[in-house]
């Protein structure tokens, strides 16, 4: 339960392009667009004092390898929480060593939680590989206390990383990633599904008459296009003419009524 598409380089020292382009990356090892510092900085932001967290898709901790001390502390709840229990279809999250517990689980498996013991549930490049989303959806809401969080990052149904995604099948995503992502290990690709990646298909499956729905469209660097500064100018005038509404990626923030 891991991103299967491209994703932004990381740092200057991994990415010069990178830092051709955006002139403050030796500032902190980011840029002004950085997808994930956006994303856990507002899941920092939500996190209750002594809450119970569950990552939901916490994989092997890939986010160890970040090259960005900054980025890496931000993704690292486990210090900030009482107890940080991960989640996953793959048996590597037996080998997350940012988590308190694991458990795998069976794609239509009950999450091995009682009903209503999470404040937060964090997602992060998992809901594009849902296949059930009906009961991923029921599962988070049951385990998800009133006044608790979703938080999930997702790339977008119809946005520039969702369509030709949907458009190469799953059997041809490792040979298209090694072309524009070269430094993405093979283990960390997943196959789609894309049936939790639209405002319209999130409302159906929490209903705003029980969840406050507060979700927005992102536009990270555009590191789908490929590591050349040219390609990467390319993608960012593209990104300035398309609407935000129209952008790659879903920041998915979702908290549960009190009274639900």
């Amino acid at each position: 339960m891991t991103l299967s598409v491209p994703r932004p380089a990381r740092s200057a020292s991994s990415a010069e392009p990178h830092a051709e382009v955006f002139p403050e990356v030796p500032a902190g090892g980011y840029t002004r667009l950085d997808g994930s510092v956006e994303f856990w900085s507002r899941v920092n932001a939500v996190l209750p004092p002594d809450a119970v967290v569950v990552d939901l898709g916490a994989g092997r901790g890939s986010f160890l390898e970040d090259p960005s001390p900054f980025r890496r502390s931000l993704h690292d709840l486990r210090p900030r929480c009482a107890r940080l229990i991960g989640l996953d279809v793959d048996p590597a999250v037996r080998e997350n060593p940012a988590l308190h517990e694991s458990h795998v689980i069976e794609p239509q498996g009950r999450f091995p939680l009682p009903d209503g013991s999470v404040d937060l549930l964090v997602s992060d490049w998992t809901f594009e590989h849902v296949a059930d989303p009906a009961h991923t959806a029921a599962e988070i809401d049951r385990v998800l206390a009133p006044g608790g969080w979703l938080c999930a990052r997702t790339p977008r149904k119809w946005g520039a990383i969702g369509v030709p995604t949907r458009l190469v099948p799953n059997a041809l995503h490792v040979a298209a990633l090694r072309r524009l992502q070269p430094a993405k290990a093979e283990v960390d690709t997943f196959p789609t599904a894309y049936r939790m990646n639209s405002r319209a298909a999130l409302r159906g499956w929490f209903p705003p008459e029980r969840f406050t729905h507060c979700v927005y469209e992102f536009d990270a660097e555009p590191g789908y296009v490929g590591r050349s500064p040219a390609a990467l100018r390319t993608g960012l005038l593209l990104q300035r003419l398309v609407p935000s509404r129209a952008a790659s990626t879903l920041m998915i923030f979702i908290r549960k009524e009190e009274s639900a």
